[in-house]
């Protein structure tokens, strides 16, 4: 009986508004319902204050939660050895910029330098060339498809983009080594990727149109992929008169404490030593005035021998870390945890990796970053920076921004409705080089970006714990590092998700 009456008072309230024009037949916004929602709505002293600074400054300054920034501090108790910020600017290449940062301080460390960056152009180029490899040889594969189908659409809407994932890099990196900075520097394409990739889809459309109509005028894949070796050719040029041609090879030496002198300069140096034991103290004042600078150049900085490298000689004498022995580790709240999950249509290499991850929880996600991080190494991740970060402050905290207070509204969405309702999104990578413990607990993490060092502060991030459960969707970590249980559920065949999926 009580169910009845409350559905009976239910159907009165909604033909009182029907009658009212709250609602319409036909979904339109009525005009009715526009003049009563004009006359509830009040202009108090609040929304007029709010009116008033709203529209003389942006809501994020208003918004800005002054206790947050009042209690920020920028201490850790544990922080990896690590110089120089990268800079990615105009281009989607933080992937590979993260996955740089996580290997460079091997190289920085051994060989004791100062300062080191790699050449992310370099990668860029091949990354391009295997991505428009693999946009070409999905159209032979789909060949039979409608061209509405949902992954055909996917793959002509950007067929050679910047973005990707760990495994991206790994692969790469593993089938074409890496150079220096200085062997193969950055161009105005490079940093600034818009019109290059407008260029480069356009003529990737071509051959796909093109690929469609030898399959129907010959019904030959043979052919097709005889086309598209002349297709590739094409890219190859439109590469190169972008970003430069990538070296086969190159000389590089470097200097530092870890540089290995050549014996006749160690022989000279001891010979001059023994030169100067024998002079007088004047002369000695001499000649320390001759080991000076002079001009900017520093005559007692040691060099090592120059030597040739292959880029994938470099890397493996260099670095020499086996990439493919890192694994993806996630959180996805939408769905089992303790399961293998693998994103189709996400390798940039035709034959290389798919992105996938063991989903466990945001808890086992942090111990692992710091078990990483206390043996001195870097972490690549992967979050949606996109809520509650200052770029100026370099903060990344919860409610760093109080929007509701502004709007007076209920903005809540947990975690995994923001997934679900495309509200939040997985789209930057960056290494974590630090950790704040207190307690045994993270309090707070230290980020490395690539956004350059004019950004957060001095390149540097602090992403408060909070932070890190809300948006950190995916870590990077060798698999020495992970729990057997875990490294198990890798193995487990993954269970394969379209390429439109929210944890993409």
């Amino acid at each position: 009986m009580k169910h009845g009456v409350e559905w009976s008072v239910a159907v009165f309230l909604v033909l009182v508004a029907l009658a009212a024009g709250v609602l319409a037949d036909d979904g339109s916004l009525a005009p009715e319902a526009i003049q009563r929602i004009r006359t509830e709505f009040k202009m108090d002293a609040h929304a007029r204050a709010i009116r008033n600074a709203l529209t003389s400054t942006g809501v994020r300054d208003i918004a800005e939660n002054r206790e947050i920034l009042a209690d920020h501090d920028s201490k850790f108790s544990h922080k990896i050895k690590t110089k120089g910020i990268s800079n990615q600017k105009g281009s989607g290449r933080c992937w590979m910029f993260a996955g740089f940062n996580m290997i460079k301080p091997v190289l920085m460390n051994d060989l004791e330098l100062d300062d080191f960056e790699f050449s992310q152009i370099y990668l860029q180029f091949w990354d391009k060339m295997e991505k428009a490899n693999k946009f070409l040889e999905c159209m032979i594969e789909f060949r039979d498809r409608d061209l509405m189908d949902r992954d055909i659409v996917f793959l002509l809407q950007d067929p050679c983009p910047d973005g990707g994932y760990f495994e991206n890099f790994a692969d790469l990196v593993g089938k074409y080594g890496v150079v220096p900075k200085e062997v193969m520097a950055e161009t105005a394409s490079s940093e600034g990727t818009g019109m290059m990739n407008r260029l480069l889809g356009r003529l990737l459309r071509k051959h796909a149109s093109e690929l469609r109509e030898i399959y129907k005028d010959t019904g030959s894949v043979k052919q097709m992929r005889l086309a598209k070796e002349r297709m590739m050719a094409e890219i190859y040029r439109m590469l190169v008169l972008n970003l430069g041609e990538p070296p086969a090879e190159f000389s590089w030496r470097h200097k530092g404490k870890g540089a290995e002198v050549k014996k006749e300069d160690k022989e000279a140096d001891k010979d001059a030593d023994e030169e100067d034991e024998d002079e007088d103290e004047d002369e000695e004042e001499d000649d320390d005035d001759e080991d000076k600078p002079k001009d900017g150049y520093d005559v007692q900085q040691k060099w090592s021998e120059t030597r040739l490298y292959t880029p994938k000689s470099f890397y493996a004498e260099l670095v020499g870390l086996d990439l493919r022995e890192f694994v993806n580790i996630g959180d996805d709240p939408m769905r089992p945890k303790g399961r293998h999950y693998e994103i189709d249509l996400t390798k940039n290499l035709y034959d290389g990796r798919n992105m996938n991850y063991a989903n466990v929880d945001i808890r086992t996600l942090k111990e692992l970053v710091v078990k990483v991080l206390l043996d001195n190494k870097a972490v690549c991740f992967d979050a949606d920076v996109s809520p509650d970060q200052d770029s100026g402050k370099g903060i990344m905290a919860r409610n760093l921004y109080d929007y509701e207070s502004v709007y007076d509204l209920d903005l809540g969405l947990d975690r995994t409705e923001r997934l679900l309702f495309r509200d939040g999104t997985i789209n930057h990578g960056m290494a974590l080089i630090g950790v704040d413990l207190q307690d045994g607990r993270p309090v707070k993490w230290l980020v490395e970006n690539s956004w350059g060092s004019d950004r957060g502060k001095g390149g540097l991030w602090t992403m408060y714990d909070d932070w890190f459960e809300d948006n950190v969707y995916k870590i990077i970590v060798h698999r020495d590092y992970v729990p057997e249980e875990i490294l198990e559920i890798l193995e487990q065949p993954a269970e394969k998700l379209p390429v439109w999926d929210p944890m993409w």
